[in-house]
């Protein structure tokens, strides 16, 4: 297990609360690696007004990501993305998801390695369960991967914000090493697969 985001002294451990959706508005849960660069990827897609980096799919309540990076948690570092399901909607959420990173390789993407690191979908109802599994099948039948897609497709049970020098990390440390080389080509890889689906600004 790899663990690029452990606090240093002067870091905002504090761990951020959780909103309910507003009304009219929907929220979906999923995990893509480095929860840097999926918090960023999703917060770019038309319809997104807010997406919160945090844990998701484990058994412990309240985790910190120390306690994530121990692999002993059972979660996934995961993003939960608050959206206007007018203006987007959930199956082009998960769309986007599929090429924001790599879904073939299990429990890695790039230099992070661990179940932590999982590609998960994490969804509330069975039309939603429906709809990732018909995107699955229309992304491997694409062949834009050479390999079957290997995402866990599990019912939602909870969602814990992460430490708030979670938040926004990507925009914040544009100059990080990890930022340059790892986040920043799978948010250009989503933006180049669904142009279509990004907020005006993120247009080329």
């Amino acid at each position: 297990m790899m663990c690029f985001g452990c606090a240093s002294a002067q870091d905002d451990d504090t761990l951020v609360k959780v909103p309910a959706p507003k009304p009219g508005k929907a929220v979906a849960t999923f995990a893509a690696g480095c929860f840097w660069a999926s918090q960023e990827a999703m917060s770019e897609l038309k319809g997104v007004e807010q997406v919160i980096a945090g844990y998701s799919g484990g058994k412990v309540p309240n985790p910190t990501y120390e306690d994530v990076c121990t692999e002993a948690t059972g979660h996934a570092e995961a993003v939960q993305v608050y959206y206007d399901p007018k203006v987007i909607t959930y199956e082009e959420l998960v769309t986007a998801f599929f090429y924001a990173h790599d879904p073939t390789t299990l429990n890695r993407q790039g230099p992070d390695e661990g179940t932590s690191y999982r590609s998960a979908i994490f969804y509330r109802t069975p039309e939603e369960k429906a709809i990732v599994q018909k995107v699955i099948k229309e992304v491997n039948a694409s062949k834009h991967y050479k390999d079957p897609i290997v995402t866990q497709v599990s019912p939602f049970t909870a969602f814990y914000g992460g430490e708030a020098y979670h938040q926004g990390y990507y925009r914040v440390h544009q100059d990080r090493g990890y930022i340059r080389t790892v986040s920043v080509p799978k948010v250009m890889k989503m933006r180049k697969a669904v142009p279509q689906l990004l907020k005006p600004e993120f247009k080329k």
